[in-house]
Order: structure tokens, then sequence, then C-alpha cells
């Protein structure tokens, strides 16, 4: 059974979730933090570089005080910002002080939060339960512990070899999760049955939908879901896309970019304007896009099949519930995104709708690519 004219794909409702859950996560610590920005410092010039919550998830809480060899923690740099990390002053990388040897292997060197850093993780260690009983006293207890059930329902069989959230978007972020490998930290969690919280319930859910997808496409989810879904041949102001989308230049210019790089968009100058660039799809372009749409479709229809339908059905029933009429003027996801004053978000346009699929970029891991 396709999806009908004008519903929202599950990918979308689950993505559009999740974003929300986040921002409202990211809005929170920045509230709390000392933390520097391009706006500035806030509270202390030694605070760290404002991040988000996939920085959190996938790497930051599984970094003891005490240190954590570089080699356990590779599988979840390769899906972060390791260097970033640093750069960011979260993290320190350096030889463990008790081996003499002139040049350790780098697998040997030891990660380590910066003061900074375990500021941070202190913020960010409660936040994922404070956002979810929000949520609860929001949307009613019985829907956010519904859609918990269900997700857990979809993602029991997977969550030992998945992250906690989405890694950062690359061209195909089903063979990126290749290059994961679970730390002996995060076993040790799940090995004693730490309950999942609905942010990486979500998460699991989104790459198990990701990973059947991408079987079948050779262009990436993220870049399908948010730039060529909106582009077509007659050409689309650059400009405009984010508004579109909801995501960020930054991430719209990487995926137009790359749909370039394939031969499935090219720039040309706006018709309408003195200076400005449209983007317009190719031949090829166009029929990625028409894929899209059909392996999108075709693959709710094989989790229909896989999980059952009553409990695909149920599970699109709870996301509709709380995504709603998915533009900021009616989505009932939009009523925690109100930014406190000094946070960054308040000093840029709010967007109309949320992204539908996140795009973490190695930028900081904003879910809209900020």
């Amino acid at each position: 059974m396709a999806a009908a004219p004008g519903r929202v794909a599950l990918a979308t409702l689950v993505s559009q979730t999740l974003v929300a859950f986040t921002i409202e996560f990211d809005n929170e610590a920045e509230h709390q933090l000392h933390h520097r920005t391009t706006r500035g410092a806030s509270g202390s010039q030694r605070g760290a570089w404002l991040t988000s919550q996939a920085m959190w998830a996938n790497f930051m809480q599984f970094v003891d005080a005490d240190g954590v060899r570089l080699g356990e923690m590779e599988g979840l740099a390769a899906i972060t910002n390791l260097e970033g990390l640093k750069r960011w002053r979260l993290i320190d990388v350096g030889p463990d002080p008790l081996d003499d040897r002139e040049k350790p292997p780098l697998s040997e060197l030891v990660v380590r939060p910066t003061r900074a850093g375990r500021r941070a993780q202190e913020i960010w260690r409660p936040l994922t339960g404070v956002i979810e009983q929000r949520w609860r006293e929001r949307f009613g207890d019985e829907v956010i512990e519904a859609l918990s059930e269900a997700l857990q329902l979809l993602g029991v069989q997977s969550e030992s070899r998945l992250p906690p959230y989405l890694p950062v978007v690359y061209n195909r972020m089903s063979a990126d999760l290749g290059r994961f490998e679970p730390s002996a930290s995060m076993v040790a969690a799940r090995s004693v049955g730490v309950r999942l919280d609905l942010s990486v319930l979500l998460s699991h859910v989104l790459l198990m939908f990701t990973v059947d997808f991408e079987r079948q496409s050779k262009l990436s989810l993220p870049i399908s879901a948010n730039a060529l879904r909106v582009l077509d041949e007659t050409g689309v102001r650059v400009r405009d896309i984010p508004r579109m989308t909801g995501v960020s230049k930054e991430a719209i210019a990487m995926s137009t970019g790359l749909l370039q790089r394939l031969e499935c968009a090219f720039l040309d100058p706006d018709p309408t304007a003195s200076r400005g660039k449209v983007v317009r799809l190719t031949p090829k372009g166009l029929k990625a896009q028409e894929k899209f749409h059909r392996i999108l479709d075709g693959t709710e229809e094989q989790w229909r099949t896989r999980f059952g339908e009553a409990n695909i059905a149920r599970l699109r029933a709870l996301l509709e519930q709380l995504v709603g009429e998915p533009t900021a003027r009616v989505s009932p996801l939009f009523l925690g995104l109100e930014p406190y004053p000094e946070c960054w978000r308040a000093s840029v346009r709010r967007p109309e709708m949320l992204p539908h699929y996140p795009m973490v970029l190695h930028r900081g891991g904003y879910p809209d690519g900020s």
C-alpha cells in the first residue's frame, strides 16, 4: 500500500519528532552551560564551544573523568567529530601518564574531558529525562509511554549494533554505520538494562529505516528527504531552500554540491534577480527524485510486512498525534521550541517547518545542520 497523496512518510514523522526533542534538549543545555559561540562567550571565556545532543549522546557520555583509551573510542569518534571535540575544548587527547614510551601508538592515547567538558557532561546527563518528562506533561504520559513501547518493539533487535544517536551525515548513512563499533562502556551500559530514552529509540528506528532505504538507493536518505525532495527542473532559488526544508544554508550547500557532482542538479544565475542562483534538476535528478519517493513508500510498505500492519499503524498514529500538521503555525512539536531569550536560536529566523531528516553535520551536530 503506497502512501496516500499528502500523507507524511513514516521516516519524516520519526525525523521531525527526533529533531524537536533535540532542539528542546539543546536549548535547555545552552541555557545552563557556560559556553562560547560565534556570538561570544556566555558566563566565562573558559567555557567550551556550544555543541548539540549528538556530540553528547554518541561520544561525550562515554568519556570517563579518569580517561578512556582512544582505541576504545575510535568507533564513536568515526561517527562524530573527534578533532572538533578537541578544538571545542570538550576533550583532551594525550599519552597515559603511566606510559613511559616516547611515542605510544595512537590507539593507546587517552581521551579525557576537560574541565569545561566535565561541566558540560553534568548539564547534559539528566537532560533527556528532563525533556521526556516535559513531553509527558505536554502530550500525556500515556501517549509518550505508548510511543516508547512502539519504538522499542521495532528497535529491540538492533540496539546492540546502533549508536545512541544519528551519525554525522555522509553521502550514504548506511555505509558510514559500518565504521561504528560500540565502546566497552556502551556495551556495559546496555548489558545492565539501562532504559533507552525517547531520543535513542527514535534514532534507532530512523537508522533502521535508513539502512533499508539505502540498500536500494545510491543517494542517502537525508540528502534525498531534504534537498532533493524540494527541487524541480524549472529551478528553485538557493536562498529559498533552507526555508522550504527547515535545514541550514550550510547543509543545503553540502547537499546541492553533492547533487551537482552526481550530475543530478546544476546551478544557474537567478533569471528573476540581479544576483543569486537557482538549482535545477537534470533528467538524472528527476529520475532520482522519483526513485526517492518510490523507495520511501516501498520501505514503509516492507516494514508493514516485517513488523506487522497493526504495529506500524499504531506507531504512525502516535507520531501523527505529536507532529500534527508539520508547520510552525500548527504542529504541536513547536510548543516546546521557543528558545530562551539568550539562546542563539532566539536571534535567528524561526523555522517554518522541521527537517524531513536530521542533518547532523560536523559543525556541532545540530539536527538542522546549523
